[in-house]
Parts: structure tokens; C-alpha cells; sequence
């Protein structure tokens, strides 16, 4: 096996066109660890962030973008038991997916769900590892409670609509187009909510108040989250698309009882990583293999041309997931 392989890089900080091919060291397995020949990789928002600077990978992790991939096991490290090489499987990356070879621990990889191909598992790690652990595991989402989830079209936004219509919940998104309203209401939404007619406030408080929120969008939103809110209501913020920093009136927050929260998955442990996809395995594969959710596919680009998928992305125009065809399969 070639010492070497094809790789994406980040040449300096900056647009889609800093991602060029270039040629790497082939990566082995440290303990804990299995090495994945790789056959689609996810591209996320988080891989932008850090192509512009702004998201540096943790410690110890790789500097090649990339948070998610399907491919088959070639490799396994000391300590591993319950894989094989040859073994098909999605995962949650440090880092690293934009190659032909990627390592990951193996308590972060899960099997290919029976009847999805590998193009379809590709998306699913890193969407359904923050939509789980922020949405279920943070937010405690009930069957029954009025759940609003803006960017309902993205990939968080389509793996969070499906999630929470398959436990019960009444699923309310926002979107900035018609065309994405109807793919939230086809996904499960019962109220879709283009962003650029309504007011989601107005909305959510006409139906007594959202008992959760997700949101990426921050900056203004936040304050607006919490008029949206019932009372006891909960925010869980993933990310920031118009900023981190506002000025907020908590009085709210005290006379109704609101929670804030969120969270960020990539500096998270890696025993962390490893409950939540125990958690995968156990309440949501058996979902995905009885085929009641799925995961949204927008496109998909071979892995040099890695820059065009980041101005798709970017562009916002994306409706669901968008992959890299590394070796395809």
C-alpha cells in the first residue's frame, strides 16, 4: 500500500480556492484508533469556518478539513475490538476527511446503515451527532413540545426536522425560500416559515411558544429566540452565522424561567464522542435502517474540486448535504 495519498489542503487562511490537492503522508492507526480508506466525505460549515481561519482543529488533530467520511476499514489499532478490517463504516472525524486515508478512534465510527450506500452514510456523522447530543441529549426535546429549528433546510436542519417528528414533537422550521419551506414541511415540519415574509416571533407566540429552539444563526437572533420561547422554553445555540457577541435583556430569562445553552461537538472528549454515538447506535440507526429517516443529499463534487462544493455551500442555495467522491461506492 502507497506510503502517500491524495489529499485536500488549506493553503493559507482564506475562500474556497485556498483548498488545493496536494499529496500526504498516509496516516496509521494509534491506539484506539482504525484507519479508513475513504469514499465520500462530508462538507460542513465547520470545514469553511476553519478554511477561513477561524475554526483551528484541536490538539492532535489533523490539519486537513473534513468531519465526517464513509469508507471501509483498513487498518485497526491496539486496544480495538468489535471491527474488522474490510468493515464498512461512517464516522465523526477530529479532522482529516478531505484525503484518501483518514484515522479516527473506532468508538467513533458506526456500520452503514443495511439498504444506504456509502454516498448516503457519508452524511450522516456529523449531523446526527450534533442534532442528537444538542436537540435530545442537551435540549431534552419531548414528544408532544412545539420544537422550532432554524435552517431548517441545511443538514442539521433536515436531520433535526426528521428526528423530532419521528419522537413526537410538533416541528416548526425556518427557511429562506419557498422551495426550502416545502422541503421542511415534506421532511416533517408542520410549519415552515420563510424568513423573509414572517416573523417566526409572531408565529411561535400564536402557537403558545416554542418549547425549544436550535439555532446556528445567533448574533440578532438571540434576543428574538427568547420572545419566541414558552415559558421554561430552552435555547440551545450550535453556532453562530451573524455573530456571537449581542446585548441582551435577561430579565426574561429570570421572570419566565428560560434556559440557554448550547454546545460545539468537535472539542468535546473523545469519551464523549463515543457515548453519543452508543446513543446513535441504539435509538436512531434502527430509525435509519427501517428507512424513516434519511439523510438529505443537495450534490457532490470529486475531492479537487473540494473549492466549487465550499462556494455551493456558501452560497446557501444548498437544500440537505453536500459530499466529496473521494474513491465513490
Amino acid at each position: 500500500m502507497s506510503e502517500q495519498m491524495r489529499a485536500i489542503e488549506i493553503t493559507t487562511p482564506g475562500g474556497p480556492e485556498v483548498l488545493q490537492p496536494v499529496s500526504r503522508p498516509r496516516p496509521v492507526a494509534g491506539h484506539g484508533q482504525v484507519v479508513i480508506a475513504v469514499a465520500w466525505a462530508g462538507v460542513n460549515r465547520p470545514d469553511a469556518l476553519q478554511r477561513a481561519g477561524l475554526y483551528n482543529p484541536p490538539a492532535g488533530a489533523s490539519d486537513l478539513p473534513g468531519l465526517e467520511a464513509s469508507g471501509t476499514i483498513v487498518e485497526i489499532g491496539a486496544g480495538v475490538s468489535g471491527w474488522a478490517v474490510g468493515d464498512a463504516v461512517c464516522a465523526l472525524l477530529p479532522g482529516g476527511g478531505y484525503a484518501e486515508y483518514v484515522a479516527t478512534p473506532a468508538a467513533h465510527c458506526l456500520p452503514v446503515p443495511s439498504g444506504m450506500t456509502l454516498k448516503q452514510a457519508a452524511c450522516l456523522p456529523e449531523t446526527y451527532f450534533t442534532v442528537w447530543s444538542n436537540v435530545f441529549s442537551r435540549g431534552g426535546l419531548k414528544g408532544g413540545e412545539r420544537f422550532l429549528v432554524h435552517g431548517g433546510s441545511s443538514g442539521i436542519g433536515t436531520t433535526a426536522i426528521q428526528l423530532a417528528h419521528q419522537f413526537g414533537a410538533r416541528v416548526f422550521a425556518t427557511a429562506g425560500s419557498e422551495d426550502k419551506c416545502d422541503a421542511c414541511r415534506a421532511l416533517g415540519a408542520e410549519v415552515a416559515i420563510n424568513y423573509r415574509d414572517a416573523d417566526f416571533v409572531d408565529v411561535m407566540k400564536a402557537e403558545g411558544g416554542a418549547d425549544l429552539i436550535l439555532d446556528m444563526v445567533g448574533g440578532p437572533y438571540i434576543q428574538r429566540n427568547l420572545s419566541a420561547l414558552a415559558d421554561d422554553g430552552r435555547l440551545v445555540q450550535i453556532a453562530f452565522l451573524q455573530g456571537p457577541k449581542v446585548e441582551l435583556n435577561m430579565v426574561q430569562v429570570m421572570t419566565r424561567r428560560l434556559t440557554m445553552t448550547g454546545s460545539t461537538l468537535r472539542p468535546q472528549s473523545d469519551l464523549a464522542k463515543a457515548r453519543i454515538a452508543q446513543d446513535l447506535r441504539e435509538a436512531v440507526w434502527p430509525l435509519l435502517e427501517a428507512g424513516r429517516i434519511g439523510p438529505v443529499m443537495d450534490s457532490d463534487y470529486p475531492l479537487d474540486d473540494a473549492s466549487a462544493a465550499h462556494a455551493r455551500m456558501e452560497g446557501s442555495g444548498h437544500i440537505g448535504k453536500i459530499v466529496l467522491e473521494v474513491a465513490g461506492g
